[in-house]
């Protein structure tokens, strides 16, 4: 079989090439990917867990944690932000921004995502896109109040998070640089935040994270900056697109869509599925700290190392029927926010949260929302993204 998992424009078209992963984690489970550089593929749920829990073996900071290559002095920057960081300085960095994102802190906001879902909701109505009107805004939305912006910034997050992470997709960047230069916006907007808060201090993230810890510690302004970058992209992205997926998954399977109109409780369990199913991030990179073998493969010291969470979510060893997608699965070990370790994702709660209101709302509120067109996909390899998916809401 011909294996090629990096290719834009088959995710562009028809998203992960599943049958090659099916492929590699039946015969090839840490299989050399040709490239400039090559690569181990890590396809197995179990491979992918142990390369995740053992940043001491797999480095996030050597060439950092995404797929493409920088520049030496690009990447410098970069480890500074605390998805290209190990330990210890993750844990630092991560000891502090935990502050905002306790089970209380965002508990607290259910309330309050349930009126976002119901004001976007009240908005819709005949022939719209679900992505620019639903579940785009709803994290912005949600960021906005976490970083204690005003709503309107969402339209600002929106370009900026489009525009670095679709840096390979002609509708987000015209040139290479675009990314680039929405990451400097960023930092300026950030900078202006701390500032606002520094002189007018709120009950809202911003604040908490701009004061000493119990230790004394802080962060600093690059590390602050990089947060809220962070926080725009891996914030809005990973809902936005497990919500846009979901949708269209549901619109692919009407029989579980009317199980959870039936019972709009089950959004619980279908939240986890969805994101199981979509894998809203597909694949991150690691380089490998010493010679190993993983998975009957040998693995020298400063290989790259990429893992596919969108093949691990499908691992039949793991998940019965994996290839089936219902929306009561219990239990749903998925791997959506990544396989464990120093770098599971901060944010996976609210997420969750945000899933959940979201098609509980939907179901109740929205029950004979159909889909009006085909949907188009982001031309991208790293996030598995819908940028657009027409529906008709009577």
């Amino acid at each position: 079989m011909h294996i090629d998992l990096v290719d834009r424009d088959r995710y562009a078209t028809s998203g992960p090439p599943h049958e090659q992963l099916a492929w590699l984690r039946a015969n090839s489970p840490v299989h050399w990917h040709d490239g400039e550089p090559g690569f181990w593929a890590v396809t197995r749920y179990e491979d992918v867990v142990h390369v995740s829990r053992h940043s001491d073996l797999f480095s996030s900071s050597k060439k950092l944690a995404l797929f493409e290559e920088l520049p030496e002095d690009q990447i410098a920057l970069q480890r500074l932000m605390m998805l290209n960081q190990d330990p210890p300085e993750h844990t630092r960095r991560r000891s502090l921004v935990n502050r905002g994102f306790t089970p209380r802190t965002i508990g607290a906001l259910e309330q309050h995502i349930r009126d976002i879902c119901d004001d976007l909701l009240d908005k819709c109505s005949g022939e719209v896109d679900f992505v620019t009107e639903v579940s785009a805004p709803l994290p912005l939305y949600v960021i906005c109040e976490l970083l204690g912006a005003p709503a309107t910034d969402r339209d600002k997050l929106f370009s900026w998070s489009n525009r670095m992470i679709g840096a390979q997709d002609p509708d987000y960047a015209s040139t290479p640089d675009e990314g680039s230069g929405a990451a400097m916006e960023v930092y300026a907007y950030a900078n202006e935040l701390a500032a606002q808060r520094r002189a007018t201090p709120k009950n809202d993230i911003i604040t908490k994270l701009l004061q000493p810890d119990e230790k004394g510690e802080t962060l600093g302004e690059d590390e602050f900056d990089l947060f809220v970058l962070l926080l725009i992209v891996a914030g809005n992205e990973t809902t936005r697109n497990a919500a846009s997926g979901g949708m269209l998954t549901l619109f692919d399977h009407p029989d579980q869509w009317d199980r959870l109109v039936a019972d709009p409780t089950l959004a619980r369990t279908a939240a986890d599925e969805i994101v199981r199913w979509v894998s809203p991030v597909n694949l991150f990179r690691r380089t490998s700290m010493a010679d190993q073998v993983l998975g009957g493969q040998e693995i020298k010291d400063g290989d790259k190392v990429v893992v596919f969470y969108s093949s691990a979510n499908r691992d039949a060893s793991v998940f019965p029927d994996p290839d089936v997608f219902d929306i009561g699965r219990t239990p749903n070990t998925h791997i959506g926010f990544g396989g464990g370790g120093a770098h599971f994702c901060l944010g996976n709660h609210l997420a969750k949260l945000e899933l959940r209101v979201l098609f509980e709302q939907l179901a109740r509120r929205r029950p004979r929302i159909r889909q009006a067109g085909p949907a188009r996909r982001l031309r991208s390899n790293f996030i598995n993204g819908i940028k657009e998916l027409p529906v008709t809401i009577a």
